[in-house]
């Protein structure tokens, strides 16, 4: 029986490779893709019972069709890792001074190292850009990894190759989920900022202010400034490493000498080989004594998480030495008893 490329002959499709991953069965138009974002990732402890495990995960691991598309269904009305605050109502008063863009170098290195938050847009008469800001509570993000670039909070993912260069941002082919937002204007928002992100606008980067700033520039006047937010990466000061984790459907007590009747996540790793199918069994089930990045639990949702995990350099006594930083949920299911 054929089956899609980039899955095995039974059906299970590898994941954390970032690639799109579709379900062609009765739902084609639900052809959903991957996270395009490549997570930077480091090294950690899980405590529990008064131990400590080490995990060294592998990269990738797998689902089926029908655990993906519940899955990134799931992700799309999860709060994005690390969300930012929502854009003022009306865009600050521009100064009129001229937006310098610096040296390719430079702007490749500064791009990678913050989350681009849209905080105003305004077109060519100094109007407002509504259309830009269908997402009041989740405004549009650019994150600049490696050569690619992802477009997070429009109504789908986006994402494509980009390249800079004669102080211009040049943006190929964006290829984006199919998820149908009832909502007409936010159903639009991704036509908004991806017709002014292929559009090959001047790029300006200012990193000398607190927030750092990204301005584009359309050849229609559109002006769009987007503050920058340090990454998780640039925040805890290193690479990091990929890490599986299933969560539990329901949490578990924890002794916390500070928090009476504390609950705690109960996690699991999981391993899969180069090939991004499962390798060897579950780790033991642990509490986790601390909260994930952008993970908000559901009691009775099992879940398995890609996460990237940091080192933290000098924590306080009794604090974690990791932080863990979601990348993407993998796998959700709903369990009942």
């Amino acid at each position: 029986m054929p089956h899609d490329a980039g899955s095995t002959p039974d059906g299970r499709v590898p994941i954390g490779r970032g690639v799109a991953v579709c379900r062609r069965a009765r739902h084609p138009e639900r052809c959903v893709s991957a996270s395009a974002a490549k997570g930077a990732v480091s090294a950690g402890l899980l405590r529990g019972n008064g131990h400590t495990r080490r995990g060294t995960p592998d990269a990738g691991g797998h689902v089926k069709p029908a655990i993906v598309l519940l899955t990134l269904a799931v992700a799309a009305c999860t709060p994005a890792p690390e969300t930012p605050p929502s854009p003022p109502s009306s865009p600050p008063p521009h100064d009129g001074a001229p937006d310098r863009p610096a040296a390719p170098a430079a702007e490749g290195t500064a791009l990678g190292r913050y989350h681009w938050v849209l905080s105003e847009a305004s077109d060519a008469k100094g109007e407002r850009i509504a259309a830009l800001f269908a997402r009041a509570d989740k405004p549009l993000q650019l994150d600049f990894v490696d050569d690619r670039l992802a477009v997070v909070n429009a109504c789908n993912r986006m994402g494509g190759a980009y390249a800079l260069g004669e102080g211009r941002l040049t943006v190929d082919r964006l290829v984006q989920t199919m998820m149908a937002c009832p909502d007409p204007a936010l159903a639009a928002l991704d036509e908004a900022i991806g017709s002014r992100l292929q559009g090959r606008p001047e790029l300006a980067l200012q990193t000398a202010q607190d927030p750092p700033q990204l301005t584009l520039r359309t050849a229609q006047g559109d002006r769009l400034v987007f503050a920058g937010r340090p990454t998780a990466a640039t925040r805890y000061g290193n690479a990091g490493e990929r890490v599986f984790l299933e969560v539990a459907p329901q949490t578990v007590a924890c002794s916390h000498p500070l928090i009476p009747d504390k609950q705690c996540l109960s996690v699991r790793e999981r391993h899969y080989d180069a090939d991004g199918l499962v390798a060897g069994a579950p780790g033991e089930w642990q509490a986790l004594y601390q909260d994930i990045e952008g993970y908000v639990h559901e009691p009775g949702v099992r879940t398995v998480l890609r996460l990237t995990r940091y080192r933290i350099a000098d924590p306080p006594a009794d604090a974690p030495a990791v932080a863990y930083v979601l990348d993407t949920v993998v796998e959700s299911e709903i369990v009942t008893r």
